[in-house]
């Protein structure tokens, strides 16, 4: 086997389009043409000098030292399962894509963006179709097989990938050169949040929810705080969003706590406005009748008096489907469970090589974090050990390993180890009362908040105030970083370097910022304990009751768009507001607010909530 190439490198993907159904259809002799689709693609891979990095299934993973040689295996490949005499009855076509980028190697597999780039491309072709990115496409124009041409698919949104790629089709003379549009984001309606980071692992889980929703309409995933609930449904969301003529919807319940407003919270994410005198939740229903759609609904275990506008919209919509999160079971009419569990940490006792504890998605999950952080972080015989420990005593739970990556800019793992296990056995002997992984994960977040400086943690508390998210203005009025002798940006930018806030909303051309649900009760539990809470709710209130004088002044005049746009960005922290002025004894400061945002009620279709 060709040696696997490092530096610049051209990653192919490939996957058999519908295996499922040709299993069915060919039973016992579907073994015999997937070796012969195997043995085309090897020998393509071999006349072009590529590397078999692994096959999972159907698919195939390649690398090439060159873009060209990359181009030649894939046409390749693609007349020769073209040409080949299948059994009667099947046609095996197969999916492919490309993209060039850096080959960062762990033991015999690559990690880093790239990789995962290459695969959403890939995964965005039809069967008999290849794509190839931009940064291939630049390599290759000038030297491409003969009886090949390039076509500009434009670009698109993939899974995991923050930025839209530009996406070419390689159209081959002879071959099939008409697909339909690739399956991107794009294919379907949908409001389903970008994701800054790869999603890594859990293929099984995603298969096993996709073959659920298949055969029921709602369906929870349950698992306590951190293990990784909310990205599983978002993945199994733009993993099937073709599935879904109307698309997929993501409705984020975090910011809640009036079971009253989740009619109200779910319209928003559909777009569906109310109607003078008629109940939200009645004109949801008649919207989505007819409509057959993925409903996302996260963090659901708050507002759990709400279940019965689930059990309403999914028994009069016959199309709708609904994907719930929540730590605990809802027993709604006609609800199935999955249990999400953590990732399957390796046994720091029996570690064989590199290349078996790159097979735990824990360590890949580990180090794909510790690359993006710091680019020079390699998982080697000398780190391997550490890194099992400390993924195994994180008990696999996605968000503490997340953030125990974040400190490979600052300390080696074996350096990080002694330190992780002294914050967790501290937890551990004053908390039993709370369930063993549920102690893990406050033990990792006290740990990242423990090794920030004291103004990165009294600004990180103080930023737990916010109810979904927050603008840089917002944070220097509300934190008041110049008290703590600390740059708002620069404060900021601490924390996101250390997965404590993430950054939000990166196409609206401005920064935004947020907090994981569970890292927010954290703060606001250690913004308590400090004495801080009142003071920095009440500037938190009176910041956005400011907010919505302002509005009123606004949204009869030129700027009444982006201002309508800005209160609805901000709905959740003005609802906050609203709730402190009462909580407060603040009622005309309430009252005045209210008035305030009537305007903005009405035209936002939030008349319920204005009432």
């Amino acid at each position: 086997m060709a040696e696997l190439p490092t530096g610049t490198v051209t990653f192919l993907f490939t996957d058999i389009e519908g295996s499922t159904q040709l299993l069915r259809d060919l039973g016992e002799g579907y073994a015999s043409v997937w070796k012969e689709h195997q043995l085309i693609i090897r020998e393509a891979l071999a006349s072009a000098g590529g590397a078999e990095v692994g096959t999972e299934g159907d698919s195939f993973f390649a690398a090439f030292s060159s873009a060209p040689g990359a181009v030649r295996a894939a046409v390749a490949a693609q007349r020769g399962l073209a040409a080949h005499a299948w059994p009667a009855g099947s046609t095996v076509r197969v999916r492919m894509g490309l993209h060039t980028g850096d080959g960062v190697l762990s033991g015999s597999d690559y990690v880093g963006m790239d990789v995962h780039r290459a695969a959403r491309i890939a995964s965005a072709a039809h069967g008999g179709q290849l794509i190839v990115s931009e940064a291939t496409r630049a390599l290759i124009e000038h030297s491409l097989p003969a009886g090949a041409h390039l076509r500009d698919l434009g670009k698109h949104r993939l899974k995991d990938i923050l930025q839209p790629e530009h996406l070419y089709d390689l159209v081959i003379d002879g071959l099939p050169a008409e697909f339909p549009p690739p399956r991107t984001l794009e294919s379907r309606p949908n409001n389903l949040p970008l994701q800054l980071t790869s999603f890594v692992g859990r293929e099984d889980q995603i298969a096993e929810i996709q073959e659920l929703l298949r055969q029921v309409r709602l369906l929870t995933l349950t698992g306590p705080g951190g293990t990784g609930k909310t990205r599983l449904a978002l993945q199994v969301a733009a993993e099937t969003v073709r599935d879904y003529a109307d698309g997929a919807f993501f409705v984020d319940l975090s910011p809640v706590t009036d079971p009253g407003l989740v009619p109200a919270v779910i319209a928003r994410a559909l777009g569906v406005a109310e109607v003078a005198g008629v109940p939200i939740l009645e004109t949801l229903k008649t919207q989505l009748q007819h409509k057959e759609l993925l409903l996302v609904v996260d963090n659901f275990e708050q507002v759990t008096a709400a279940g019965g506008v689930v059990e309403d919209l999914v028994s009069t919509a016959p199309k709708l489907k609904v994907l719930i999160t929540s730590r605990m079971v809802l027993s709604l009419r006609g609800e199935h469970e999955y249990g999400v569990p953590p990732l399957e940490p390796p046994d720091p006792k029996s570690i064989a090589d590199l290349d078996t504890l790159n097979r735990s998605e824990a360590v890949r999950l580990f180090t794909e974090r510790a690359l993006a952080i710091q680019p020079r972080f390699r998982l080697t015989s000398e780190n391997a050990q550490a890194v099992a420990e400390i993924t195994a005593r994180l008990d696999g739970l996605p968000l503490a390993i997340e953030l125990a990556a974040t400190r490979v800019k600052v300390l080696t793992p074996q350096q990080m180890l002694p330190r992780l296990e002294r914050s967790l056995s501290l937890l551990v002997s004053g908390g039993r009362t709370l369930p063993e992984r549920q102690r893990t994960l406050r033990g990792a977040i006290a740990w990242s908040y423990e090794l920030l400086d004291k103004p990165e943690q009294s600004l990180f508390r103080r930023l737990s105030v916010f109810s979904g998210g927050w603008t840089l203005e917002a944070a220097g009025a509300v934190a008041e970083p110049e008290l703590l002798d600390l740059e708002a940006l620069e404060g900021l930018s601490a924390l996101v370097d250390k997965s404590l806030v993430r950054s939000i909303d990166p196409a609206a051309g401005f920064p935004r910022f947020a907090m994981l649900e569970t890292i927010r009760q954290f703060g606001q539990e250690a913004l308590l304990t400090e004495g801080e809470h009142d003071r920095t709710r009440r500037r938190h209130g009176e910041y956005f009751l400011n907010l919505a004088r302002q509005a009123e002044l606004q949204l009869t005049g030129e700027e009444q768009a982006a201002w309508l746009e800005q209160c609805e960005r901000e709905l959740d922290n003005l609802r906050a507001a609203l709730r402190w002025a009462i909580d407060a004894g603040e009622a005309d400061l309430g009252q005045e607010a209210a008035g305030a945002l009537w305007r903005f009620w009405q035209q936002h279709g939030h008349l319920t909530e204005g009432r």
